[in-house]
């Protein structure tokens, strides 16, 4: 019997491991691919607007996941100088890239509804 390094020990497989790792934790959670999304195909919008777009979600944790996202250089945040001052929020440049994952997850999303629920739907 020869002794074999197991697949998820090699080198290769380690490093793919990191970067999963590393893009799960900085999309992680029930909001930040959401707002992503929200922020990718609505453009720059004022936190108000994120809040009525993002169903669900509270202020506290909207709060959160843009602090999150800002601090991972994925959407950048600028006050605005009016009366009261408006807070506006954009994906980065950086944060643009995500576009394919995003379109990835959601064409899968919808391959899945179709294929599991026999449904067109994309209402839950």
């Amino acid at each position: 019997m020869k002794d074999k390094t197991p697949l998820n020990k090699s080198s290769q497989c380690q490093t793919r491991i990191v970067a999963i790792k590393d893009t799960m934790s900085l999309l992680s959670g029930k909001w930040k691919v959401y707002i992503i999304g929200t922020l990718l195909y609505g453009g720059k919008m004022r936190y108000m607007d994120l809040m009525r777009e993002v169903e669900g979600i509270g202020t506290k944790m909207l709060s959160k996941e843009l602090q999150d996202l800002e601090a991972n250089h994925l959407i950048s945040r600028t006050v605005v100088n009016t009366k009261p001052i408006t807070v506006e929020y954009e994906l980065t440049e950086y944060g643009k890239t995500l576009e394919p994952v995003i379109n990835e997850i959601m064409a899968w999303g919808q391959h899945y509804r179709k294929t599991v629920f026999n449904s067109d739907n994309t209402q839950e």
